[in-house]
């Protein structure tokens, strides 16, 4: 089923880009005229690479736009809105991880992510509505942490409960819950 939001939908995917069975990806196929910033090839790690391909797609976009982002498509998304002025309608911030403190291991290290640019997170209140989702289990980041970005970001926060990162892995392929929050940001 297709869903059509009053807005064009720009997804914003997390380091490890795009998943087929991720819910960003089906959404992205069920989305009438969605975008989706496309993946990195060279400096998967740079943070100012990925603000740049963020940015590099907006400019392509016209009309409305609410963006949708998934773990450190989040970070890509508020820093990117530390240094650039677009009219966006609204932002899903999804499980978004926390880089100030250290990842599981096979995750890039703290200092790997303050050389990449990452760190520290920027916690200034967002020029757009937002509403940030996260996991009561999300092993990249403690639902506290979240809760206290969000109110630095402006955003509105929401308990998903234990849905750990909202991904495959934690037996999210499709996440029906998103459209909701798409549409109330559109």
């Amino acid at each position: 089923m297709s869903i059509t939001a009053q807005s064009t939908v720009v997804f914003v995917p997390g380091l490890r880009d795009h998943a087929p069975d991720h819910w960003q990806t089906i959404l992205a196929n069920k989305v009438a005229d969605a975008r989706t910033v496309p993946p990195l090839t060279d400096e998967r790690l740079s943070c100012d690479a990925h603000v740049a391909a963020l940015n590099e797609t907006l400019s392509d976009t016209s009309g409305p736009i609410v963006l949708v982002a998934h773990s450190a498509g989040v970070m890509t998304t508020v820093h990117w809105a530390q240094r650039h002025r677009r009219p966006v309608k609204g932002a899903l911030l999804a499980a978004p991880p926390d880089f100030d403190t250290p990842l599981p291991e096979g995750y890039p290290t703290l200092e790997v992510l303050r050389e990449s640019g990452w760190t520290p997170t920027p916690r200034t209140r967002l020029p757009f509505p937002s509403i940030v989702v996260a996991s009561t289990n999300d092993p990249l980041a403690g639902v506290d942490r979240v809760a206290d970005l969000a109110r630095a970001w402006g955003s509105r926060f929401v308990d998903l409960g234990p849905v750990g990162h909202l991904n495959p892995a934690s037996g999210y392929g499709e996440w029906p819950r998103a459209k909701e929050f798409i549409r109330e940001l559109s």
